[in-house]
């Protein structure tokens, strides 16, 4: 689960930096990336590596 949730980060953060910051697409991407971040920070995995967003 894990590996899944990291590559899944990694996988929305390359979206989101490709979406317009205003649209409906970034907000709802957004939303999963906060999800994915706070499931991977409560697993002890540390984000400051691959985060690229910052948000």
């Amino acid at each position: 689960m894990l590996k899944l949730s990291i590559e899944e980060f990694s996988r929305i953060q390359r979206y989101m930096l490709l979406a317009e910051k205003d649209s409906e697409v970034y907000k709802a991407m957004k939303e999963r990336y906060i999800d994915l971040k706070v499931i991977l920070m409560a697993s002890g995995v540390n984000l400051t590596e691959i985060d690229r967003i910052k948000e």
